[in-house]
């Protein structure tokens, strides 16, 4: 990278002409401006906001600030934040940027849940162990690559059937209790095939019954002790030890101990597949329910086009001539991906650029991005807080993919083992578009009150109107 002096000897400049300056933004007075940003991120001003107001109180993209979860369980809140789609690039890079016990970010947890070992979210890209870990995961979703759509529709089904006979018999109905459970029989269904499993993780929503004083007070300031699910970890390791006997086989064949494969994999089906894929359909489910009949009638006749051209048959091919659905996934992950921050460590100085400016950073910095407000910068997407279904629709909505990043890498990009972009990003794809698809092949239009868009808040279904060929 190329570097000289400005004329008044007062600014370097790189050779890209962009100036390089200090990043501006301050962490303020210990403990007491920590508490405060707190309260600001979580409750006063909500997490989009919060970013919004330090980028224009600094005229600045990249900015230094404070994170939750703060003081109490984290020792350092300071980050340097990435709010724009080129400076949030760095986060994707592995060579100049490491994500040693960073996946949870200022806050590392602690690993006796997984019976001391570290999943491999946590581990760097330079650890001979993320590379096994990685071969395997990709490994284990490319064997099963051809279970995903089956599974889902069988599943799914009996979801829409619930939703159905709910609508029927007793009116609106909540889709996220119906949604997580059917999502956890796919996830394990899809992955490991046998007898779907007699259990489910522990989903607590109690911060939506608690006053938020008291919500912060015990969920966002303390650890919460391992015993409350203490148990029912163990209930997902007697299943998982049975149901993964092959993936452990295959494990060992890597130089992965049994122990140490099975962790990974409860992690990996639980946190990485079933979270992230719970709240996508969630978020995806929210977008499509405000739309109104007009718009489902646009994705219905795509569909129902494609799949009668098919012969009824619902595949990746016939997926990817969907472009309609395509397009309204990708912008729900532009908007909402399900992994909102991003955090990683700066291997060495580094000069990160913005659009308009360039900014030092040292060797041991914390980076945090958050997709939410880079999906939305303006200099790259035109309307960029608006949903705008058919934006990556032709040649010029598919040049913006690569600014998707929702997935740890560019949307554009393919998964390899020496990098953190998920594994699972070609199937979150599939099922994300595999969801639309199901939905309009099976109603004319439906209604569902989304409320917030927020991973948390519920979706409640209405009506349906069934496909008239029903």
């Amino acid at each position: 990278m190329e570097i000289t002096e400005s004329p008044s000897n007062q600014e370097l400049i790189l050779a890209s002409g962009l100036p390089i300056q200090s990043v501006p933004g301050s962490y303020g007075v210990p403990f007491f401006s920590v508490i405060h940003d707190h309260l600001n991120f979580y409750y006063f001003q909500g997490h989009l906001a919060y970013f919004k107001s330090k980028i224009t109180k600094h005229n600045s993209t990249v900015v230094r600030l404070n994170v939750p979860p703060g003081p109490f369980i984290s020792s350092d809140p300071r980050v340097v934040a990435l709010l724009d789609a080129v400076s949030s690039q760095v986060l994707l890079d592995s060579s100049i940027v490491e994500k040693n016990n960073t996946f949870t970010g200022t806050f590392v947890p602690s690993f006796s849940l997984y019976s001391d070992i570290r999943p491999m979210a946590y581990l760097d890209t330079t650890d001979p162990l993320h590379t096994s870990l990685k071969t395997l995961v990709l490994r284990l979703l490319a064997s099963r690559k051809m279970h995903f759509i089956p599974c889902f529709h069988e599943i799914y089904s009996s979801v829409f059937n619930q939703i159905e006979k709910g609508l029927s018999s007793s009116g609106p109905i909540e889709f996220n209790k119906l949604n997580d459970t059917g999502m956890f029989d796919f996830t394990c269904s899809a992955f490991f095939g046998g007898a779907l499993p007699s259990l489910h993780p522990l989903l607590s929503n109690l911060s939506s019954f608690i006053p938020w004083p008291l919500e912060d007070l015990f969920l966002h300031n303390f650890r919460l002790p391992l015993f409350l699910v203490k148990s029912d970890y163990k209930s997902l390791e007697v299943y998982f030890s049975e149901a993964s006997k092959l993936v452990l086989d295959q494990a060992e064949r890597l130089g992965i101990s049994c122990h140490e494969a099975l962790h990974n994999i409860i992690f990996f089906t639980t946190v990485n597949a079933f979270s992230g894929l719970k709240v996508m359909f969630t978020f995806i489910l929210k977008w499509l329910a405000q739309g109104g009949p007009e718009f489902h009638d646009k994705r219905v006749q795509e569909v129902r086009s494609v799949v009668q051209s098919a012969e009824g048959s619902v595949t990746p091919l016939e997926l990817d001539r969907m472009h309609l659905v395509k397009s309204v996934v990708s912008e729900v992950l532009r908007l909402n991906p399900p992994l909102e921050y991003k955090y990683r460590r700066v291997r060495t100085d580094l000069i990160i650029e913005s659009h308009d400016k360039a900014y030092k950073v040292k060797k041991g910095e914390m980076l945090f991005g958050y997709p939410p407000i880079a999906g939305r910068d303006e200099k790259i997407f035109s309307n960029a807080e608006a949903f705008v279904p058919d934006r990556f629709v032709g040649q010029e909505g598919q040049k913006l993919l690569k600014y998707l990043y929702w997935s740890n890498g560019m949307e554009t990009v393919e998964p390899g083992v020496n990098d953190k972009q998920c594994a699972g990003k070609d199937m979150a794809l599939l099922l994300g578009r595999t969801f639309v698809a199901e939905l309009f092949l099976r109603y004319d239009t439906f209604v569902a009150d989304a409320g917030a868009l927020s991973a948390k808040s519920k979706i409640i279904f209405k009506s349906v109107t069934k496909a008239s060929a029903n």
